[in-house]
């Protein structure tokens, strides 16, 4: 049988997602907590991988298994074999057919950022900061500019993996509440470090470095050197795929309601 899995994270003390030899990795902790659980070798596909230091809400991975166990048992069992840090939020059996990565329409990411004097402590690797302040007004009209289907090779890593930097960015929305800013993505799929190198890019706006209308002449570009420096993963959240109504998983977690 397959299973789809939600799976919650702290993302700091972690090199990312993707399994390394060190076995300091969220899918190393996850596999290995899952193999305990089932009593086989379990080998996880997910939806998107993160980065070092990057928290996810809801990634959502698929394993197949010989073991039949009610949704609610794989959860349990295997929460009780996770460190503090990481921990399933459902489980779910799904047709063979399903793939975590290739079913999924479109990945979404939140930015929580602290705009104040004094650096974070109690939420500190949990969010962003800066110090200046932020012109709300001028950050969405040049997150404006990035909706839509465009080369995004000035804001592509240069260890990128992805066979083509065109992505369809459908939505970012900037809120903020009290000191704290929310900068929500969704696209088809992401660059590797592509948000946070918007994110650089929008905070240069906000705090009157660049124009707004600068975020067009970075896309045009297509050059890494032509947007801002790359911004902390500490605030980055990913808050998991959304996939086609008939497959009944969940669009989101609980755990949506604790971010600003």
């Amino acid at each position: 049988m397959r299973l789809a899995l939600g799976i919650s994270y702290n993302g700091q003390a972690y090199q990312g997602w993707q399994s390394q030899l060190s076995g300091q990795t969220v899918q190393d902790q996850l596999e290995a907590a899952l193999g305990k659980f089932a009593a086989h070798r379990v080998s996880t596909v997910c939806a998107g991988r993160t980065d070092a230091g990057v928290h996810g809400l809801m990634q959502v991975i698929h394993f197949d298994t010989r073991l039949e166990r009610s949704p609610v048992s794989w959860v349990r069992g295997t929460n009780s074999f996770l460190p503090h840090d990481m921990a399933v939020q459902w489980a779910q059996a799904v047709p063979i057919e399903f793939h975590c990565r290739a079913s999924a329409l479109s990945r979404r990411y939140a930015y929580v950022l602290l705009e104040s004097p004094v650096r974070p402590s109690i939420d500190a690797g949990r969010v962003g900061w800066v110090f200046r302040p932020l012109d709300l007004v001028a950050m969405q009209q040049a997150a404006a500019q990035l909706l839509g289907a465009h080369d995004f090779t000035s804001f592509r890593a240069a260890a990128c993996q992805a066979l083509s930097p065109v992505k369809i960015v459908e939505r970012i929305d900037i809120s903020q509440r009290g000191a704290y800013w929310r900068f929500e993505f969704e696209a088809n799929a992401f660059l590797h470090h592509m948000i946070r190198n918007i994110m650089g890019c929008l905070i240069a706006v906000g705090q009157h470095k660049r124009p707004p209308d600068w975020l067009a002449e970075v896309l045009l570009a297509r050059n890494r050197d032509a947007a801002a420096a790359t911004f902390s993963p500490h605030g980055l959240y990913f808050l998991g795929p959304r996939y086609a109504p008939h497959w009944g998983l969940p669009d989101r977690s609980p755990l949506y309601d604790g971010l600003p």
